[in-house]
């Protein structure tokens, strides 16, 4: 396969692959790395603090590009107002695209509206339908990703990039490996997963042997707000549970 020629990288990008490379002294690296230690436990403790009496919730993820005029802007919309009525919260990751019409849905329906914002170069703005003492902005996406998978009791994947499918492959990592329990995790848009899912059964599963057959059964593929909240409900029910607020 040919190989397409790298993106010229900026003088910034250049200077951290450097620095990366450069000798540091036992002061230096004890100093930064206390630093950091306090800025994670920081957003760690800020995250438990908020986020542990929210109640049943699940996470909506997608892409922070996606336009207010796009079909899946609309479809997300209506799930979290869906989730709402019947009584979850809605965690998304508090940006625009999928981010905001999942907290507009939660906002306008009067449910519980919580975001993880991450702070990004770009990109990355809190939208304005979270509810206020439900904010957080992080400055580390592995504490943002604890919080979204910790706090939820489903996961709802719209279409996204490369931060979606980390979302997304983090929360069936962990279900897979039993680090937390079998939360559904609900996939919208069918012609948009339909590849990524058939390569995965292909190759990992068929032809390499690399997953289990029965983790192909921790994905569900809807195509409509109905079903993806159906999914949700429907889980829940075969255990008697019911959120409680």
């Amino acid at each position: 396969m040919a190989q397409t020629p790298h993106s010229p990288i900026s003088q910034e990008e250049e200077d951290k692959i450097k620095r990366a490379f450069q000798n540091k002294d036992w002061n230096e690296i004890k100093i930064e790395d206390s630093w950091v230690i306090f800025r994670v436990m920081s957003e760690f403790v800020k995250g438990f603090d908020t986020l542990s009496k929210i109640g049943p919730c699940v996470s909506i993820f997608g892409s922070a590009r996606t336009k207010g005029d796009n079909p899946y802007y609309l479809m997300a919309e209506e799930i979290a107002k869906k989730l709402v009525k019947h009584g979850y919260g809605v965690i998304t990751g508090g940006g625009p695209g999928i981010m905001e019409a999942g907290n507009k849905g939660a906002f306008e329906a009067g449910g519980k509206s919580v975001g993880l914002n991450i702070e990004l170069p770009f990109e990355q703005f809190n939208n304005v339908y979270i509810d206020k003492d439900k904010l957080i902005n992080f400055d580390y996406f592995f504490v943002r990703k604890v919080m979204f998978i910790k706090y939820a009791q489903g996961f709802v994947v719209m279409p996204g990039g490369m931060g979606t499918l980390d979302e997304l492959f983090e929360a069936l990592t962990l279900i897979q490996t039993k680090k937390i329990g079998r939360f559904p995790i609900v996939l919208v848009g069918s012609e948009y997963w339909v590849g990524l899912m058939q390569w995965i059964k292909d190759v990992m599963l068929g032809k390499e042997q690399n997953i289990n057959p029965e983790d192909l059964d921790l994905v569900n593929i809807v195509d409509t707000p109905a079903e993806a909240v159906k999914v949700i409900d429907d889980f829940y029910s075969k255990y008697l549970l019911q959120p409680n607020f």
